[in-house]
């Protein structure tokens, strides 16, 4: 029960995505040596394990215009096909390049610059992420408003040509290494819920700026609370109108729950070749009943990577991801998490070893024992399962909105 990634993205090719293909395979090949070579499993999205060294690969695909591909090229991008980027994240899992930490800005700020700014603002701000000469982090989540986001309280007042930044977010991946956050401020005194909210960008190096980070149980601190007290941004940071920033904000959400899935569902089959070689060496296919759990999991991706090859279909034909994105989400975060599960089954008592590199003998066990940990937040970042739920029966199935007031 090999795992293929050829298997998993069978596309049909046309000639010009197969020069792409054969151009990033050379590419790969001449550039993923010395240091860069065999970090595939040291960090991941909401991980800064292995920080400094990922900064420097990022460099190095943007010398190597591999950063924005689908971007038009007067903003440093390819124009690539969507075939093109799929392409892309699977040779890219299968060299086992070190996972990427320019996500926020590349794949989430990014299309939703596309979408929504001005052709200045594309200009200022893709052109920088295109050499990756700035790192972004994503300022959505606060104290009271998570899953629902619409309760944002932060504020911002304007004052000339400047808005001034008062309030706190939570949650912040990789806060404490950007350089800028994009964020959903509210800009309308005395509004309330969607309305009146505002996609604001904001530089982090500055007085009112205070960036606290989290420590996880990994031992990192990938997350971040973001304090704001009187900060500062320009009036020309504004993606999208002025009070409009809820739609802003869901062009990133789609594409959080949509395009990432490309690159957990490689990263994931990298995992289910460790977990066979696992199971082999430790003779856990002996047991029945493990050995249904591990082929139900590698049922599981077939499943998740067709869904995702139909997203992806329903995208393009759209122009744009809607609430279908939310099956995605939905389905490889639980799928993630039932399947580290069976991981650690399959690991017996070597699953209670420490999480930092070095703690045990088996590197792969490592790698898997992060993984469980990392799982557990799956359901809840990027909108909690409950929340995926509501999107998919209201919005997909078109079935009566949830009650509200219930006390449920």
């Amino acid at each position: 029960m090999a795992v293929s990634l050829d298997g998993i993205a069978a596309l049909p090719l046309s000639s010009a995505d197969q020069e792409f293909r054969e151009e990033l395979q050379t590419w790969l090949a001449e550039h993923l040596v010395g240091d860069f070579a065999g970090q595939a499993d040291r960090g991941g999205p909401d991980d800064d394990d292995n920080w400094e060294l990922r900064r420097e690969w990022e460099r190095e695909l943007g010398a190597g215009n591999w950063l924005g591909l689908s971007w038009p090229l007067e903003y440093g991008g390819r124009s690539a096909s969507m075939t093109q980027e799929i392409v892309f994240a699977m040779e890219y899992a299968r060299a086992g390049a070190p996972p990427r930490a320019a996500f926020h800005g590349e794949s989430l700020m990014a299309p939703t610059a596309l979408a929504h700014g001005t052709d200045e603002q594309k200009t200022r701000l893709l052109l920088p992420m295109s050499r990756s000469e700035v790192v972004w982090c994503q300022g959505y989540s606060e104290p009271d408003a998570g899953s629902d986001l619409a309760n944002i309280s932060t504020k911002a007042v304007r004052e000339g040509d400047v808005w001034v930044i008062n309030g706190q977010k939570i949650w912040t991946t990789f806060a404490h290494h950007a350089d800028w956050i994009f964020a959903i401020v509210r800009t309308e005194a005395g509004s309330a819920r969607h309305d009146g909210l505002s996609y604001m960008l904001i530089p982090l190096d500055q007085p009112g700026v205070r960036v606290v980070p989290i420590r996880t149980m990994l031992g990192d601190s990938g997350f971040n609370e973001v304090f704001f007290d009187h900060a500062r941004t320009s009036a020309t940071n504004v993606l999208g109108q002025e009070g409009d920033g809820w739609s802003a904000a869901m062009t990133t959400l789609g594409h959080e729950r949509a395009t990432s899935v490309l690159n957990y569902q490689f990263s994931f089959a990298r995992e289910m070749g460790y977990l066979q070689t696992l199971a082999r060496s430790r003779g856990a296919l002996a047991d029945p009943v493990l050995r249904d759990r591990i082929v139900d999991s590698y049922i599981g991706l077939e499943i998740m990577a067709y869904n995702n090859l139909r997203s992806l279909t329903t995208a393009l034909q759209q122009g744009k991801f809607g609430p279908e994105a939310s099956i995605g989400k939905y389905y490889w975060s639980r799928w993630h998490q039932e399947f580290t599960e069976v991981a650690m089954d399959v690991l017996g008592p070597d699953a209670l070893l420490g999480t930092n590199w070095g703690t045990g003998p088996d590197s792969t066990a490592e790698t898997m024992r992060r993984s469980f940990i990392r799982a557990r937040a799956e359901t809840i970042y990027a909108g909690s399962s409950e929340i995926q739920k509501n999107i998919i029966s209201e919005r997909v199935l078109k079935m009566p909105r949830e009650p509200k007031g219930t006390g449920r």
